[in-house]
């Protein structure tokens, strides 16, 4: 992905609102009080839903604990992985499958106590066990020994491969040689767990800003599961304490754009994220910055809902909904932010070929492309099957851009296929979560990021069993090849990934791609530092200045 110096603000968007706060003496040229410590206001647009790192899969959340909490590894401005609580890239055996870490000295957590390879054992071996309904367990599916059978078999999370050689070393057996698994132990399902602590908080543990026990470079402060505002505070246990420059972030969560433009604009705001007619109004304006994002906003179509088939398990319904949609005047008319719209589930920009570099999204090209005779042929067919007038409940959150997507999307399903009736069902992110999550929804407006930096980040979210109900033994069998058979020839599996692609979206069509996000943010001048990964967290403001 490239880098331009506006992707260092960019970052910004995902963790925060700005709400601020300064103390007067004499000020200096910012209007804030020289020598007096800069309170940076962010924004988010959702709350965040835990901070327990094992049952989150929101993006707000996620944001929060990169701060708040810290891995092995880390993302830095050039999208490398980077050691973090590790003090150098793993030692990996010839056969790919050993991965030894060294952990550094000085981490610790914010009671003092060293964060050893204890933590991580405890940590993973939570995450893999079935009782704690981690939302990421299965990304030790394939991945880290014995993690397949202990979800799948009731083998005991003792088992898995991760070993505790001594208090700061950790030694890791995989099933079998992953290429993006140092890429994966960025990310929070991976980071550590203080067992002490963990078990005196019992299951309140990551409710509140009293149940956490962070070794991030911030604490999390005023914070708890019905908050709409909290602060960051700088972790003097951190080992990097050093280079972190800004002392607190106060967060405020604000789901219209009308309201974010003018807390900025009232100096309220040091960043606001803007769509649609702001972006237009603010086109001249040097403060507005364009943050490309590897998130794809896609269609859920649920195939069964307890245990019956719902209209979507007709492919002929599925295929109209995907040939029907206008995407780039969604992107164009109603985003306005610099998203682009998807013809397919990979994101430009997030992955390259191996040998010749291209891009995924110019080999695997555009799919499924608008196209409305098409459209209206599935449409006949279907209607044939399951009759002429037909409600779709469409499940979206309520922040105000998802809500005016939801709407442009109902207009243009009910315009290009008559007969159809769209309902929209716009609920806080939490409980659209939870829904989906439990396929207790038709039709929903998804969302997925990268959790490594790889396409089977992606293509793996889509194995059965999943909440959308699809299955393929076509597609599951691929992927076992690729994950299995193909490890170690990374042209055939990346040929072999573009053709999953095209099984997926194409010739199943069991989502629909709609965008890749962009954000639209007004920043202020004197905030510096700031980046944004194309995969795992969105935000890294840790080493941000406020000038």
């Amino acid at each position: 992905m490239k880098k331009k110096a506006i992707w260092l603000f960019a970052s910004l968007l995902m963790v925060g609102s700005l709400a601020a706060c300064t103390t007067g003496k004499q000020t200096d040229d910012s209007g804030e009080a020289a020598g007096e410590e800069k309170v940076v206001n962010l924004m988010e647009a959702n709350e965040i839903a835990s901070m327990n790192t094992l049952v989150t899969q929101d993006t707000g959340s996620i944001n929060a604990q990169v701060h708040v909490f810290e891995g092995l590894y880390q993302i830095n401005d050039q999208n490398e992985v980077v050691p973090a609580v590790a003090k150098e890239l793993p030692e990996i055996s010839e056969d790919g499958k050993t991965y030894t870490i060294q952990l550094r000295d000085d981490a610790k957590w914010s009671n003092g106590e060293d964060v050893t390879a204890d933590d991580f054992v405890y940590a993973w071996q939570r995450l893999a066990d079935p009782a704690n309904q981690a939302n990421y367990l299965f990304l030790l599916e394939g991945t880290i020994l014995n993690g397949t059978q202990i979800i799948n078999d009731g083998m005991s999370p003792t088992e898995l491969g991760v070993e505790a050689v001594n208090e700061k070393e950790l030694k890791v057996q995989l099933e079998k040689p992953v290429p993006y698994f140092t890429s994966l132990l960025t990310f929070p399902a991976f980071f550590p767990q203080n067992q002490e602590f963990v078990e005196q908080q019992g299951k309140e543990y990551g409710n509140s800003s009293e149940q956490i026990l962070s070794n991030g470079a911030f604490n999390i402060e005023n914070w708890d599961q019905s908050s709409m505002k909290w602060d960051l505070v700088k972790n003097p246990e951190y080992y990097d304490a050093d280079k972190v420059k800004i002392e607190k972030i106060h967060v405020d969560v604000v789901k219209e754009a009308v309201t974010a433009f003018n807390l900025f604009e009232d100096d309220q705001l040091d960043m606001a994220e803007i769509f649609g007619e702001y972006v237009k109004q603010n086109q001249d304006n040097p403060l507005m910055h364009t943050a490309p994002m590897s998130r794809v906003y896609y269609f859920k179509m649920n195939q069964k809902i307890d245990g019956k088939d719902t209209i979507f398990a007709n492919s002929d319904v599925r295929k109209a909904l995907a040939y029907a949609l206008d995407k780039e005047s969604l992107i164009n008319d109603v985003l306005a932010d610099g998203s682009v719209a998807s013809y397919g589930y990979i994101p430009k920009g997030f992955v390259y070929n191996p040998e010749t570099g291209a891009d995924f999204r110019e080999d695997a090209g555009n799919l499924m492309e608008t196209d409305k005779d098409k459209a209206l042929e599935h449409w006949d067919a279907a209607k044939k099957a399951i009759g002429d007038n037909i409600q779709i409940e469409m499940l979206t959150s309520d922040t105000d851009a998802e809500k005016k997507v939801a709407e442009f999307i109902q207009y243009q399903l009910e315009d290009a296929l008559p007969g159809l009736k769209v309902e929209i069902k716009a609920v806080p992110l939490n409980n659209s979560i939870e829904l989906t999550r439990n396929s207790e929804y038709e039709l929903a407006i998804g969302r997925w990021g990268p959790d490594y930096q790889d396409p089977m980040t992606y293509l793996a979210s889509l194995r059965s069993p999943n909440n959308t109900n699809y299955e393929s033994k076509e597609y599951n069998d691929l992927l076992d090849k690729i994950e299995n058979d193909y490890a170690n020839d990374l042209s055939v599996r990346w040929d072999a990934m573009v053709e999953a692609e095209k099984i997926l979206v194409e010739k199943d069509s069991a989502i629909v791609p709609l965008y890749q996000q962009s954000r639209a943010l007004l920043i202020n001048e004197h905030l510096t530092g700031i980046y944004y990964p194309s995969f795992g967290a969105s935000t890294i403001f840790k080493y941000a200045e406020y000038n």
